[in-house]
């Protein structure tokens, strides 16, 4: 492979401090720069923006554009809410919990535990409005190996299809049983 890792994930805010605090607050992730600049350097475009980047571990960074000359922030009609979000890998259940009691204790709205059966989530939204989710493993080894066995032919009937594959059904079957 040619890639280490991901250098860095950008997205939009729309204040700068306030996405630094809310960052450092909930998920202790360290403030490691900011850049500031008149022009776009890939681009030559005069758009002065301040960019900011957080430490969120294993040499993750997540990186965050204030753009006060630009239109406000929106978002994309054609894509559903839940789609586009950013997930975080946590130690533990222990973890996620922790995190979901001291944003639920400032107001903000938390979803799960949601039970995934291969891992297990919480979410929430950031200052910005962008989801985001925190993940803690469950599967076994075993599990794992099956769904990496079966992707490639999951893909394939997906694309001559456009629907629902069941190849990994198992994951939620006993899940689903419960309900009925």
């Amino acid at each position: 492979m040619i890639l280490e890792r991901i250098h860095h994930v950008a997205y939009r805010c729309m204040d700068a401090k306030t996405t630094v605090e809310f960052y450092q607050k909930y998920l202790d992730m360290d403030f490691v720069l900011a850049i500031s600049e008149d022009k776009v350097p890939s681009t030559g475009e005069p758009d002065p923006y301040m960019h900011l980047f957080l430490d969120a571990g294993q040499g993750n960074v997540l990186a965050f554009f204030e753009l006060p000359n630009s239109p406000e922030m929106t978002w994309d009609p054609n894509t559903p809410d839940w789609v586009q979000h950013i997930a975080f890998k946590v130690k533990d259940e222990a973890t996620a919990l922790k995190v979901k009691e001291r944003l639920e204790k400032d107001g903000h709205d938390v979803v799960g535990p949601t039970n995934h059966h291969i891992f297990q989530s919480i979410y929430f939204r950031d200052p910005d409005g962008h989801r985001l989710e925190l993940a803690y493993d469950t599967a076994t080894a075993e599990e794992m190996q099956r769904l990496h066995d079966v992707a490639p032919q999951m893909l394939e009937d997906w694309t001559k299809s456009k629907t629902t594959q069941r190849h990994a059904s198992w994951l939620h079957e006993e899940e689903f049983s419960k309900d009925k």
